[in-house]
C-alpha cells in the first residue's frame, strides 16, 4: 500500500490557502499565460500561481508576497497541460524510470502502466516497494492489475492467486483491471476473473479491454460483464461499434499498430465527430518508434487529420483523466491541480520546448534539465543482472517436430509442416527456416522447434527478453546458438547475434533479462543496430521487440511456443509439452 493515503497532508492544505491570504509566496508564477481552459473550451489569459507541486490559483490576480518566487513572463507562451500516456508498457527493453525520464521532455507527465512482468517476476513486497519509491520521480506513476498472464505458464494459480491479484486491485496506484487478454476464458465461465472484475467495480476503478475483431454481440457481452474501455479498434467501423455499445474508445497509435492516422481518417469518413469519450494512447511501442515523440505525436497526427484542436489535446489529457477519476489531479490547468505544465510555442505544435512536472522544471527552453530524474538502485527491488547458474549444451538443440512455426507478420504465426531435415547442426540460408528454442530461464525445461519467416541468413540469436522472460534461441547453426547464449549469460541477459564464432550486435538487458537500464536515447541506437543487423539476414517485419515478446503470447492466433509446450490458441489445447531437461 502507498504509505500516505492523501496526496497533501492537511498542513499543506492550510500552506496553500495561505498563499492566497498573502500570508506566504508561491513557488512559481506564470504571468499573463495563454492557457487551454478546457472548462469552456476556449483559449484564456491568466496568471497561475504554483507552489512546490501544486497549482495554487489561476485568474487574474497576482500575489502579494513573492520572496524565493521564480517570475516567468508568458505573455508569448501557450500553455496546455502535462499529458497523459494511459496505456503503457513500461518494460519494452526501457524500464518506467528511462520510459518516464524520455517521456517527460515530449510533454507526457503521467504514465498509467501495466504490472505484467512486476507481477511474473517479483513477489508482492518487492513490486509495492517500487510503487512506493516511484513516487519520489517527478513523473505520476499509476498501474494496472493483471487478471491473466497473456500466456500458458506453469505456475499461473500461484502467481494468479485470488490473493496477490487482489492486493494488486486494492493498491492506491492501481486504476484499473486488465488488459483482459484472457476474455476468451471469461465468456466460458471464469468465475474468478469475474469476480476480480467486480471487485474492481466495487474499488470504483475501470477495467480495460482488449477485444481485436470483436463482434458487436462480443462487445456487448463484455461491457455486460464489466468492461470499460477498449484499445484495440483498428478501423471508424470498430470505433463506432465500441462507442454504440458504451465503451471509453482508446485510439492506438504504436510501432506494432501504427493505426490513428487511417482510424481518424475512417471516422471522418463516417461523420464521428464527439470525442469526448476517445483518448489517446501509444500502447508499449518500441523505443525506436518514440524517437520522434510520444504522446504529442498522436495529438499532432490528431489535428493534421482535422480533428478540432481542444478536442485533440482534450483527449490525450483532461478525457483520460474524467475516465480514470483523477480529474481533481491531473488533466486540466485549475485550481487545486497538480502542477503538471507543458509549455508550447504554438497551437498547432503539441511538442513542448519547457516541462513543468510536480511543479519542477524538467526541460526549460528546449534543454533537459540534468539528474531531473535520478537513478534508481534497482537491485534492492530484485531486479539484478540474470543469474544463468546452468549450461546449454548441444543436447539441448535437438529438433524432431513433424510441424513448426510460420510468420505471417511481425506477431502472428501459424503451423506449417516441416518439409526440410533439420537434424543436423547447421541449416541452409537457402529458405527462409531457423532452428527454435524457447528455454526455461531456470533450466528446468525447454521446448524445440522450427521457425519459417524470422528470416533467411541468421546465425544465430539468443533473447532474455520475451513475453514470460524465458529465453528464446533463433538460428541456423548451433555452435553459434551455443556461443550466442553464453554472451547472453555473461552479459546478465540481453539480445545476442552471433556469426562465424563471433559476436555482430548485442544489447545488454542487465535489469533481470527484461529491461535495459541505460537512457531510452543510447537504447535507440542499440535497438537501431539490432534491427539493421536483422534485416541484412532476412528479417521483413516492422518490429523485431514486438516478434521477440509475443511468440508466447496465447492473446494472440494461431500457434504459440509456451513454458506448457507447442500450444494451440483456437483449441486451447497444448499440442507437444515441453520437456523437461
Amino acid at each position: 500500500m502507498l504509505e500516505q493515503r492523501y496526496r497533501w497532508k492537511n498542513k499543506h492544505l492550510r500552506m496553500h490557502v495561505s498563499i492566497l491570504d498573502g500570508k506566504a509566496s508561491p513557488t512559481i508564477l506564470l504571468k499573463n499565460a495563454l492557457y487551454l481552459n478546457q472548462t469552456f473550451r476556449k483559449w484564456l489569459r491568466a496568471n497561475i500561481w504554483i507552489y512546490e507541486d501544486r497549482i495554487i490559483y489561476v485568474g487574474e490576480n497576482l500575489p502579494t508576497q513573492l520572496d524565493n518566487c521564480e517570475i516567468i513572463d508568458c505573455t508569448n507562451e501557450i500553455l496546455v497541460p502535462g499529458y497523459i500516456e494511459p496505456h503503457a508498457h513500461p518494460f519494452q527493453l526501457y524500464n518506467p524510470l528511462t520510459l518516464a525520464a524520455y517521456a517527460s521532455q515530449f510533454g507526457t507527465t503521467t504514465l498509467i502502466n501495466d504490472n505484467m512482468a512486476l507481477i511474473l517476476h517479483l513477489n508482492k513486497t518487492k513490486a509495492f516497494s517500487l510503487l512506493k519509491d516511484l513516487r519520489s520521480i517527478p513523473t505520476t506513476m499509476f498501474w494496472w492489475s493483471r487478471f491473466d498472464p497473456q500466456t500458458e505458464i506453469l505456475n499461473e494459480e500461484e502467481i494468479f492467486s485470488h490473493s496477490n491479484v487482489k492486493a494488486w486491485l486494492e493498491h492506491d496506484a492501481v486504476l484499473q483491471g486488465g488488459e483482459l487478454t484472457g476474455w476468451p476464458k471469461l465468456l466460458d465461465g471464469d468465475d474468478m476473473m469475474l469476480h476480480w472484475i467486480q471487485e474492481a467495480k466495487r474499488m470504483r476503478k475501470q477495467i480495460e479491454g482488449h477485444f481485436p475483431g470483436a463482434s458487436e454481440k462480443t462487445l456487448a457481452k463484455m461491457m455486460l460483464l464489466g468492461a470499460d474501455c477498449d484499445h484495440e479498434a483498428m478501423t471508424g467501423e470498430e470505433v463506432y461499434n465500441r462507442l454504440m455499445q458504451g465503451y471509453m474508445v482508446s485510439l492506438r497509435h504504436s510501432s506494432i499498430r501504427p493505426d490513428l492516422p487511417n482510424i481518424l481518417d475512417d471516422m471522418k469518413r463516417m461523420g464521428i465527430d464527439a470525442y469526448d469519450r476517445l483518448m489517446l494512447n501509444t500502447d508499449g511501442a518500441s523505443s525506436t518508434f518514440y524517437e520522434q515523440g510520444v504522446t504529442d505525436t498522436t495529438i499532432r497526427i490528431a489535428i493534421e487529420k482535422g480533428v478540432p484542436v481542444i478536442d485533440a489535446y482534450n483527449m490525450a489529457t483532461v478525457n483520460i483523466a474524467r475516465y480514470y477519476k483523477i480529474e481533481h489531479l491531473h488533466g486540466t490547468i485549475a485550481t487545486g491541480r497538480v502542477a503538471n505544465i507543458n509549455f508550447l510555442t504554438s497551437i498547432e505544435d503539441p511538442t513542448p520546448k519547457s516541462v513543468l512536472v510536480k511543479g519542477k522544471w524538467v526541460k526549460k527552453d528546449g534543454t533537459p534539465i540534468v539528474n531531473a530524474y535520478p537513478p534508481i538502485t534497482w537491485d534492492e527491488y530484485g531486479l539484478k543482472p540474470l543469474e544463468v547458474d546452468w549450461d546449454l549444451t548441444i543436447d539441448d538443440l535437438q529438433f524432431s517436430m513433424p510441424f513448426g512455426i510460420k510468420m505471417e507478420n511481425a506477431v502472428i504465426t501459424k503451423p506449417y509442416s516441416i518439409s526440410i531435415d533439420a537434424s543436423g547442426d547447421e541449416l541452409s540460408s537457402n529458405h527462409d527456416e531457423c532452428y527454435f528454442t524457447l528455454m526455461d530461464r531456470n533450466g528446468k525445461w525447454r521446448i524445440n522447434t522450427l521457425l519459417k519467416g524470422f528470416a533467411n541468413n541468421l546465425s544465430a540469436l539468443a533473447s532474455s527478453y520475451s513475453n514470460t522472460g524465458d529465453i528464446i534461441l533463433i538460428g541456423k547453426n548451433k555452435q553459434d546458438m551455443l556461443q550466442a547464449f553464453n554472451r547472453m549469460k555473461e552479459l546478465g541477459g540481453g539480445i545476442v547475434m552471433v556469426e562465424n564464432s563471433q559476436v555482430v550486435c548485442e544489447l545488454p538487458l542487465t535489469l533481470h533479462g527484461i529491461m535495459s537500464n541505460v537512457p531510452i536515447e543510447e537504447l535507440i541506437c542499440q535497438e537501431k543496430q539490432l534491427l539493421i543487423e536483422l534485416r541484412e539476414r532476412g528479417y521483413r517485419f516492422s518490429d523485431p521487440i514486438y516478434s521477440l515478446a509475443f511468440f508466447s503470447a496465447t492473446h494472440l492466433p494461431y500457434i504459440r511456443i509456451t513454458p506448457q509446450g507447442m500450444y494451440d490458441v483456437m483449441n486451447k489445447t497444448v499440442l507437444f509439452p515441453s520437456i523437461m531437461r
